[in-house]
This record gives structure tokens, C-alpha cells and sequence, in this order.
């Protein structure tokens, strides 16, 4: 390429600007045990009863429909997780899961690395593997928080599995990080006319009306303490 050709190519850049993502961001760890002992509550078939264990709660950002970057990118609806932030702006990547969002670009298009949102206005930009943003304004987000399980996150639940006659099935589900331990979980029924609380791998529920439908209850104890 020759020097004259070169220079446009620069001053592209230049007033395009250049935005290396940062990576100084970093999550809360929280503790779940849920719902609050001595508490009444309802649930009905196939909800959680009891949930303890630990996640990150994650700064995010919701993008609420498919922005337009430009010619070449595509923000797709969803959730972005936080990574870091400078003085302007704050940098994020697709949440993992179903509900979390992605980037679509066309096949001339650079690759792209991060998702840029302005802190005082609404803008978004995709910032490509050379650290130039394609942005536009008036962007459709907000900020929210998202619980997100940790790779070493350790979760315990009881679901509610219905009635037979007297007796009530509850189901007992592990997950470790994401994925579920299938080896440790276990469906278990009890009678209701021998008594009327059960309890399992320290849980205890004082069960005061059941259906086939629903089933309200009290809690006595949560799990033992989650192993973090």
C-alpha cells in the first residue's frame, strides 16, 4: 500500500477513536437461603419449596431490542454482563444462558470483542478486535442487576411434585455451578397422616394444606449451610 492510500486509512481511525475494553470489574458474591424461616408460603406443582446456596450478583446491562450498529453489527435483544469500565463508559459480553444477548455481524465485518455502553447518554458501540467502536445513539437499555450461578456455586432445592391420596411427593435437586448433579438427586413421597412435617438433608417444612395443585407450608430450617 502506498503512503498516499495509507493516510485516509489513518484518519479513519483516528476519528473513530480506539476503545480497549477494560476488565477491572468484579461481581458480588452472595449467599441464597430462601424462603425466610418461620415463613408461610404457597407453592404449586413443579415450583421450588426451599433454595439455598450461593451466586454472583452480576452489574448488567438489557438491551431490549436488536440495535442496529452501523452497516456491519447487530446487538442482539438480551443481557450483557459487566467486565469493566473507564471514565465514560462501561465494557460487557453476552450473558451465558437463554436470556442472554450476542452480536451478529456481517461477513466482511471485523470480529468484535466487547459491547460498549455510555454512562451519561444512550449510546451503544460494538468494539472490534482492532479496539475501534461502531456506535450509534439513542439506544434501547437499561441496567440491572442478574444473579448468575458461579462455577464453583453449590445449590440445594425441594420442588414440589404433587398429591396421591394422603401423601405428598417432593423432588430434591443438587447443582453445582450450572450443571446438575443427577447421582445426588432423589424424589421422595411422604405420608401425610403419619405426620405432617418432613424434612430432608436438614431441611423441615411444617406442611399445613396440600393438593394436587398446590401446597402451603412453613419453614422450620433451611439445609445445612451451603458449601461454598
Amino acid at each position: 500500500m502506498s503512503y498516499r492510500g495509507l493516510i485516509p486509512l489513518l484518519l479513519l481511525v483516528t476519528i473513530a477513536g480506539c476503545a480497549a475494553p477494560k476488565h477491572n470489574y468484579r461481581p458480588v458474591a452472595l449467599e441464597v437461603s430462601e424462603p425466610p424461616i418461620g415463613s408461610v408460603n404457597t407453592a404449586f406443582v413443579g415450583d421450588v419449596l426451599l433454595k439455598q446456596g450461593s451466586y454472583t450478583e452480576h452489574d448488567s446491562l438489557y438491551v431490549q431490542e436488536d440495535q442496529q450498529m452501523g452497516w456491519a453489527y447487530t446487538i442482539l435483544r438480551g443481557f450483557y454482563l459487566k467486565q469493566g469500565d473507564d471514565e465514560y463508559t462501561e465494557f460487557y459480553r453476552p450473558a451465558p444462558g437463554s436470556d442472554g444477548g450476542g452480536v451478529d455481524k456481517a461477513a466482511l465485518a471485523d470480529p468484535w470483542k466487547s459491547v460498549q455502553a455510555y454512562k451519561q447518554e444512550q449510546k451503544l458501540c460494538v468494539v472490534t478486535v482492532f479496539n475501534i467502536p461502531i456506535c450509534e445513539a439513542g439506544a434501547n437499555f437499561s441496567r440491572q442487576k442478574k444473579p448468575v450461578l458461579r462455577g464453583d456455586a453449590f445449590q440445594q432445592t425441594l420442588i414440589y411434585s404433587g398429591k396421591i391420596g394422603n401423601k405428598i411427593n417432593v423432588g430434591y435437586r443438587e447443582f453445582s455451578g450450572n450443571m446438575a448433579r443427577p447421582a445426588f438427586n432423589n424424589d421422595v413421597e411422604y405420608d401425610l397422616g403419619a405426620s405432617n412435617t418432613i424434612g430432608y438433608k436438614g431441611a423441615k417444612l411444617e406442611i399445613i394444606e396440600a393438593t394436587n395443585e398446590f401446597i402451603k407450608y412453613r419453614v422450620i430450617r433451611n439445609f445445612n449451610a451451603a458449601r461454598i
